[in-house]
């Protein structure tokens, strides 16, 4: 398994790409132009994984640029912190050199010292205080109103690096994890390691809760990019040695991850890519059942399936918001009638994200069935609110990977960037054999290629309640969720609101 990768390298600033160099030994870095410093940095990391038992012992070396993340994230009981977006650079355009290297740099041990004391230097007190608005969809960033809004099990608590996100509620199809026998110990080397579970926090790295749910002083820190590399979801349990917090740090950090639900780490992390997996339209109903007249002209004339990529459109005032938040308290109340996180409950796990939402919007959200996971005003860029939601996704796409379901309400697409917006339509998809992952999200007009649009007349909202337009409504292969008379029923009714 690679531990570092070209993408990503491109994708860091500069400072982090010195700060990796500085670790591996790399003589005159700093005179290296970006992309021979990224070929001279792949070549040094080559030679120093060989003659080793695995590529994750050398997991601090990718982690560098994103350890010194972990006294904020202590301070503010999970808050974020951002990188910027260092530029691409073109392969093959010149001819590259690669420069002398310092013999000796690529041991573990060395690693790990380097590592820490990497933790500690400007360059990554820089890294972790960023505020940029701009990053790759790998980069861990959020809105600052991150730090004040609240997870599912309770909201973020204070600056010991509390409860955050969706705390570790498990979906089904995901290994259970009882909350006993969570230890931090010695392996058979006499390293110090630790067992618990993952809680993932709102900027893409974790904490390994020892005693979940509650936060614990021997709670262990877990980078955004072990958490990326692996592909880690709330409620998975994980083990692997610790090292002992340096100055500056709150918590112990986790060196490498060794087991995932009891399997190996590799196994784990080297199985199919989400995108790679084969895909079916949706065939199974999302059943709402909640006696509401617009949720039931949803349910029987534009239906919803596991997988489904909806987008609920309209002019201003058409009722969308209104609309999305009916739409989930339906969910939650289904999710919670069979169980959520139970095994065998095929309950999906629902996230909610909010990007250039009003304030007032964001405060009732906040006290809904199910608080946002990310929640940015619409004073936030196009690339804050196109983060925010990339990192749901990205976490949702890890739950349907592992043979779950996952659902993603977004409010909503209109401030994101329109390829941002497409992308993120585009990870919806059921998998065959597999899970799903469904996104609902609202827009002023259709993306394309949804296989849902759920169109509202604001025309007709004087009665209160947002109004079904069917003209411009339509499931794509409706006959897969209600069957060919529901569908023969569905285009009647389409064509009777035509004329």
């Amino acid at each position: 398994m690679s531990v570092l990768d070209r993408s990503e390298l491109e994708a860091s600033p500069l400072a982090d790409l010195h700060a990796i160099a500085d670790q591996l030994g790399l003589d005159g870095f700093r005179r290296l132009r970006k992309g021979d410093l990224i070929d001279a940095i792949l070549g040094e990391s080559a030679n120093g994984r060989e003659g080793s038992d695995s590529g994750r012992d050398s997991d601090s070396l990718r982690d560098s640029e994103e350890s010194g993340r972990q006294s904020t994230d202590s301070e503010s009981g999970g808050g974020s912190s951002d990188r910027s977006q260092g530029g691409s650079t073109a392969a093959g355009a010149r001819k590259r050199r690669t420069p002398r290297l310092r013999r000796g740099a690529g041991s573990k041990g060395e690693a790990e010292d380097v590592s820490a004391d990497e933790r500690e230097s400007p360059s990554a007190s820089r890294s972790s205080s960023s505020s940029s608005s701009s990053s790759s969809s790998s980069s861990s960033s959020s809105d600052p109103s991150d730090s004040s809004r609240r997870g599912r099990s309770g909201g973020e608590r204070d600056g010991r690096g509390g409860r955050s996100g969706r705390g570790t509620a498990q979906p089904n199809g995901r290994a259970g994890a009882s909350p006993s026998n969570a230890k931090v110990g010695e392996d058979s080397d006499g390293a110090r390691s630790a067992e618990g579970v993952v809680e993932l926090l709102g900027n893409g790295s974790a904490f390994l809760r020892v005693d979940p749910p509650e936060p614990s002083d021997d709670d262990v820190y877990i980078s955004a990019a072990q958490v990326r590399r692996c592909e880690l979801v709330s409620g998975d349990r994980v083990t692997g040695p610790v090292r002992t917090p340096r100055r500056s740090e709150r918590y112990p950090s986790l060196l490498r991850i060794d087991t995932i639900n009891g399997a190996s780490a590799d196994a784990v992390s080297e199985g199919a890519h989400y995108e790679d997996l084969p895909v079916v339209y949706p065939s199974e109903r999302l059943a709402l059942n909640a006696g509401d007249p617009t949720l039931d002209a949803i349910e029987w004339l534009t239906p919803l399936g596991r997988g489904s990529r909806a987008v609920i459109v309209g002019p201003a005032r058409a009722g969308k918001t209104e609309t999305l938040r009916r739409l989930l308290g339906a969910l939650t109340a289904a999710a919670a009638t069979a169980g959520v996180g139970d095994a065998g409950s095929g309950a999906p796990e629902i996230t909610v994200v909010l990007a250039g939402a009003r304030p007032e919007e964001i405060a009732e959200w906040r006290e809904g069935p199910a608080a946002p996971v990310a929640a940015l005003s619409f004073a936030a860029s196009a690339d804050a609110q196109g983060q925010a939601v990339d990192r749901a996704i990205e976490a949702a796409k890890r739950i349907a990977a592992r043979g779950a379901d996952a659902v993603v309400l977004i409010d909503g697409l209109d401030g994101m960037h329109p390829p941002a917006a497409r992308k993120t339509l585009a990870a919806a998809r059921n998998l065959r054999d597999g899970g799903s992952l469904t996104v609902i999200a609202t827009a002023a007009r259709p993306f394309g290629g949804e296989t849902t649009v759920i169109a509202l007349d604001a025309g007709l909202t004087d009665s209160g309640l947002p109004i079904l337009d069917l003209a411009g409504s339509g499931t794509l292969k409706a006959e897969l969720l209600v069957g060919e008379d529901g569908a023969k029923a569905i285009a009647k009714a389409r064509a009777e609101a035509r004329n």
